[in-house]
């Protein structure tokens, strides 16, 4: 493997990802929504990419180096909580617009580009919170757009899987588990949930993971750090203590 690109990298999970990747000598590309990180050595970064726009795609590829793209990772995300008595017009249009239609926008410019190409290998970081099957009356029901928005991710997800499979090109949607809240100094909140982790954790375990990813995984919904942090999982899958780490998810 000789170029990552993670898209969505000055936080969080992509933040780890890039350093993780970086550490160990792969060539990293890293995008920023606005203007690159200081104390990021070996990692190039492009700057201005908003995946929520149609531009993204075309400003990547015209900043970027030699070589296709071996392995990609989206983790551009936006969720905004909302209730059914108190929904937000403009918060599910940015909701959509980030966490699914612009990564396929973005993903067939550089399928056009002959950035993705035969063995290239693509990441959606989705959530749990798309699954339908998962969704059950004990939990309720709020929270519209981000739950939706992510559900169109995996079909996304799963139609680029059939599109791009005659080209080599392998899709995988994950879940990586729930974060843990980090304030804008850096430091972390205390976990919400104790199933809930720091980025760098959730980072190693999708980096291990995705070892195991080719071809013949195209195409499906993983827990790459399995269920423990999915409540329902227990209800429509089984026994926590039966199901295995990783965990193919339903949709």
């Amino acid at each position: 493997m000789n170029n990552v690109l993670i898209v969505g990298a000055t936080r969080g999970l992509g933040e780890s990802l890039a350093k993780q990747y970086a550490k160990h000598g792969t060539t990293v590309y890293a995008t920023a929504r606005y203007s690159v990180p200081q104390n990021s050595s070996n990692i190039h970064w492009i700057s201005n990419i908003d995946v929520a726009y149609e531009n993204a795609g075309p400003r990547i590829s015209a900043q970027w180096g030699e070589g296709n793209i071996d392995l990609m990772f989206i983790c551009a995300n936006y969720f905004a909580t909302e209730t059914f008595e108190d929904l937000h017009w403009d918060k599910e249009i940015a909701m959509y617009k980030t966490n699914s239609m612009g990564p396929l926008f973005l993903i067939q410019h550089l399928v056009k580009a002959g950035l993705l190409s035969n063995g290239s290998r693509i990441v959606l970081v989705g959530s749990e919170k798309g699954s339908i099957s998962l969704r059950q009356e004990s939990e309720g029901a709020e929270n519209f757009g981000g739950h939706a928005s992510k559900a169109a991710l995996n079909m996304i997800g799963k139609l680029l899987s059939i599109k791009l499979k005659s080209k080599g090109v392998g899709v995988a949607i994950v879940h990586t588990g729930y974060l843990r809240a980090q304030r804008k100094d850096g430091s972390f909140e205390e976990p919400g949930d104790r199933h809930a982790v720091k980025p760098d954790e959730a980072a190693s375990a999708l980096v291990n993971w995705i070892q195991t990813f080719d071809i013949s995984k195209t195409g499906q919904f993983w827990a790459v750090r399995g269920a423990g942090d999915i409540k329902t999982a227990e209800a429509v899958i089984g026994p926590l203590d039966t199901l295995p780490t990783p965990l193919q998810l339903p949709w």
